[in-house]
C-alpha cells in the first residue's frame, strides 16, 4: 500500500456527518482498531446478508455493481480528503468485496456466510498475484476498489470448487 501522508492524523480530516466519509468508512466500522479491514468486512457481511434477503439475488447484484461504481468515487474522495491513499479506515471496498462473495454462496446459512467471510479476508490480507501488484500500482478510487474485487474473485473461485465437490 502506498501512503502519501501529510502532517497530522489523517482521520482528523474526516467527519462522519459527511455522507461520503460515512460511507467510505463503512458507517464507522473502519474506525475500529485493530484490523479495521476485518471490522469493515464484518459490517459488510451483516449488511450484505440483510440486503440479499430483502432484495433477492437480481436486485442485490445490481446494487453490488452500483456500490462498486459509487465506491470508486467515495474511496478516492475520502483518500484525497485524508491525504493518504487507501488508508486502512476506508472500508467501502471491503463491503463490496463481501457482497460479491455472498452472492456466490448457495445459501445464507451461518456456515456459508462464515466461509465467505474467512475466504474473503484470507485473500484480501494475503493479496496473491495480481492483487498486490494492482494494490501498489493503481493510486485511484478504482485501484482501492479493485484489489478487494480481485480478492472476492479468488474467494468466489474457492466457493465454486467447494460447491462442485459437495
Amino acid at each position: 500500500m502506498n501512503n502519501r501522508t501529510t502532517s497530522g492524523n489523517p482521520l482528523k480530516r474526516l467527519s462522519l456527518t459527511n455522507p461520503v466519509h460515512l460511507l467510505a468508512l463503512g458507517f464507522g466500522s473502519g474506525l475500529i482498531h485493530p484490523a479495521p479491514g476485518t471490522w469493515g468486512s464484518l459490517a459488510g457481511t451483516f449488511i450484505g446478508v440483510a440486503l440479499l434477503m430483502l432484495l433477492g439475488m437480481k436486485s442485490f447484484l445490481i446494487l453490488t455493481v452500483l456500490c462498486f461504481v459509487l465506491g470508486c468515487y467515495l474511496c478516492q474522495k475520502t483518500a484525497n480528503d485524508m491525504g493518504v491513499h487507501d488508508h486502512g479506515s476506508i472500508v467501502w471496498d471491503e463491503f463490496v468485496g463481501m457482497f460479491i462473495v455472498l452472492a456466490a454462496v448457495p445459501n445464507l446459512s451461518w456456515q456459508w456466510v462464515l466461509t465467505a467471510f474467512v475466504l474473503f479476508r484470507f485473500f484480501d490480507i494475503l493479496k496473491p498475484f495480481p492483487i498486490r501488484y494492482f494494490d501498489e500500482k493503481l493510486e485511484s478510487g478504482f485501484g482501492i476498489m479493485l484489489d478487494d474485487v480481485l480478492a472476492a474473485v479468488y474467494a468466489l473461485f474457492v466457493v465454486f470448487i467447494v460447491r462442485i465437490w459437495m
